[in-house]
């Protein structure tokens, strides 16, 4: 056993997480890297934009992370006609203290699910950039902070395009990781419909048991923090990250929030792993999520229909390993 495994004592957390993915996995059924990276992105203090086609268990997933978190849970369903008070709140007069105070909007919340984020127009969506980086909401000039944990989850759909609006890539670099999500593999289809079958009609995520409270999710975040990366594997991000920049096909490349997003995002995949310290496959797995929503394609890649996983695989290729 080397200094890096003594360094940390991830036994707890092993438990916990051991606890958190079954309750997820019991009840999101066939979407297994769905979960893993949902709680890379709520260990390593990330937003999280999913994609998929409806019906593919997007919004449960999020209520059952609200649920195993023990978190505040609000859901605003974004809509062409959604303005930015709706979203922060806004101040009224009240008669009685002759004073103005702030009605709150659903973003005061730890776990906030935003449906269909592309169907609100652009100031709407850009009423979540303060929020989403800085934790904190301004209203007529006050500054009022977010209680944590706190934590954005939008859904999108990649196939329906009428009546939406592209998100600005200010919005989209702040989140940290774009989760794609597919269809079910035929056994799991067949366990979902057969959990359907025997429905008694009730919450079906009535009996998901809380397994960290938020005090405990800051006390986890605060130790994978401390999860060790060494300067080989900085050199790593960086190299994956300035190599974006400079990628043929990629138009625009990463930013550097991106890279700190990258170790953010490998630092818990590797404590979820047991480990206190990062490997060249912890960010290789992460690099994905967290940068496919990040790079613009040349006009030339678009037409020929490459997507931007398969670039980003391309650059994972070239930049050498750190042994």
């Amino acid at each position: 056993m080397n200094e890096f495994e003594k360094r940390l004592d991830l036994s707890e957390l092993q438990e916990q997480i051991t606890r958190l993915e079954a309750q997820m996995a019991s009840h999101i059924l066939g979407q297994n890297e769905l979960i893993t990276q949902l709680l890379i992105a709520l260990f390593g203090r990330g937003h999280v934009l999913i994609e998929g086609v409806p019906g593919v268990a997007k919004t449960m997933a999020a209520k059952a992370l609200a649920r195993c978190i023990g978190a505040d849970f609000s859901r605003i369903q974004f809509t062409p006609d959604l303005m930015p008070s709706d979203v922060l709140g806004t101040t009224i007069y009240n008669q009685k203290t002759q004073d103005f105070e702030l009605r709150k909007g659903p973003i005061y919340s730890n776990l906030v699910l935003i449906d269909e984020i592309n169907r609100a127009p652009a100031k709407t969506q850009a009423a979540l950039f303060e929020v989403m980086e800085e934790y904190q909401v301004s209203v007529d000039g006050h500054s009022i902070a977010l209680q944590e944990p706190f934590m954005v989850l939008a859904t999108q759909n990649p196939i329906e395009h009428e009546g939406t609006y592209r998100l600005p890539e200010a919005q989209l670099d702040r989140f940290m990781m774009k989760i794609h999500v597919g269809y079910p593999d035929e056994s799991a289809e067949m366990n979902i419909l057969a959990m359907h079958q025997h429905a008694t009609g009730k919450d079906p995520l009535s009996d998901i048991e809380t397994i960290l409270s938020g005090a405990q999710l800051l006390d986890v975040r605060k130790l994978i923090r401390q999860v060790e990366a060494k300067p080989e594997l900085l050199g790593y991000i960086s190299a994956i990250i300035r190599g974006s920049r400079q990628f043929n096909g990629i138009f625009i490349g990463a930013s550097p929030r991106a890279g700190v997003a990258l170790l953010n995002a490998s630092k818990a995949l590797a404590a979820m792993n047991g480990r206190d310290f990062i490997t060249p496959e912890d960010v290789k797995y992460c690099a994905l999520p967290v940068l496919r929503h990040r790079i613009l394609l040349s006009p030339e890649k678009e037409m020929e229909g490459i997507q931007p996983d398969e670039l980003i695989l391309s650059l994972l290729n070239q930049v050498e390993v750190p042994r």
